[in-house]
C-alpha cells in the first residue's frame, strides 16, 4: 500500500510503465468533471473508473484483493477512509472473481486505517487487502485507477 499525493505520483513511475499514463491523463483531465463510469485510457490494461458511491462505515464495507491489476483510489470531493491488511493475515478464505479480478471477504475486518484528502491518492498493490469507500459523507466522487500489474 502506497499513501501520497497527487503531486508526488510522477515518483512512482518506475514501478510500472503505465503510470506515466496515468499522470498524463490526470494532468489532460478533469477529474472530478468527468462522467461517472469506466474510461478507457490503454485499453483492458489501463482504465479509470469515475464513482459516485455512498459512504459506508467500518462495519459496511467490505475487504477486497485483486490478482492481476492494482488500483490507484483517489478521492474526489471529499474524505475517504480505507482499511487495510496483508493478503497474508487475510485469515478468511473466499472465492476469486477471474473476470472482475476480484476476491471480496465480507467477514474480514481490517487491522488498520488510513485517511486520504482530495488530493492525495491510496495504491493498493496484489498483496494488498484493502476496505475502501469508508466515510461519514452520504455520497461522494472517487476516481479508480485500474492498472495492469
Amino acid at each position: 500500500m502506497i499513501i501520497d499525493t497527487l503531486e508526488n505520483l510522477k515518483y512512482y513511475i518506475p514501478l510500472n510503465p503505465l503510470f506515466a499514463d496515468v499522470v498524463k491523463f490526470i494532468e489532460e483531465n478533469d477529474l472530478l468533471k468527468l462522467e461517472a463510469g469506466k474510461h478507457e485510457i490503454k485499453g483492458k490494461d489501463l482504465f479509470v473508473n469515475i464513482i459516485n458511491q455512498k459512504g459506508k462505515t467500518v462495519d459496511e464495507a467490505v475487504m477486497e484483493t485483486h490478482r492481476n491489476m492494482l488500483d490507484i483510489q483517489i478521492p474526489l470531493d471529499g474524505d475517504e477512509t480505507y482499511g487495510y491488511m496483508p493478503l497474508g493475515d487475510i485469515a478468511v478464505k473466499a472465492e476469486y472473481n477471474a473476470e472482475k479480478d476480484l476476491t471480496k471477504y465480507p467477514e474480514q475486518p481490517s487491522s488498520t486505517f488510513v485517511n486520504c484528502h482530495p488530493g492525495m491518492f491510496a495504491m493498493f498493490l496484489p498483496q494488498d487487502g484493502h476496505t475502501p469507500c469508508i466515510s461519514k459523507a452520504p455520497e461522494f466522487k472517487k476516481a479508480v485507477f485500474k492498472v495492469k500489474m
